[in-house]
């Protein structure tokens, strides 16, 4: 196992200025290249879409919802290992979420460790298709 080959790249969707913000330092003080985002059209528009190692991403935007925004890169062939964080938690919407293929769907305000878990697991599963036994 060398060092860290390249940065992996995170990426924040989140309309809420000081949870972006504060998501995209716990990121960097893991050691992780983050990009952030205000909204669902400003991620799809990146041009560093397609290098996103993971995406961790607010459930109630205006104009596109984080799980909208899921199903939207699922439907262009883009399927990022996704997070999704919402301050309005329901056991319906979480069932749905995970359906999908979301790995993580976390209550608001986000526990640090919980969502840092969620990342390794989502980095985890991204780079390793020798388990499939």
């Amino acid at each position: 196992m060398g060092g860290m080959m390249k940065k992996v790249l995170i990426s924040v969707v989140e309309d809420d200025r000081f949870l972006r913000e504060s998501m995209g330092r716990l990121m960097r003080s893991m050691g992780y290249t983050v990009d952030i985002f205000a909204s669902a059209a400003d991620f799809l528009a990146s041009p560093r879409l397609a290098e996103t190692a993971c995406l961790i991403a607010d459930i109630h935007m205006p104009a596109m919802t984080g799980l909208e925004l899921y199903r939207r890169l699922i439907d262009t062939d883009n399927a990022i290992p996704t997070i999704l964080v919402t301050a309005f938690p329901n056991d319906a919407d979480r069932a749905r979420a995970l359906n999908d293929g979301v790995l993580c769907y976390l209550p608001k305000p986000v526990d640090e460790d919980h969502l840092t878990q969620c990342v390794c697991v989502a980095l985890s599963s991204a780079g390793s298709p020798e388990q499939e036994s």
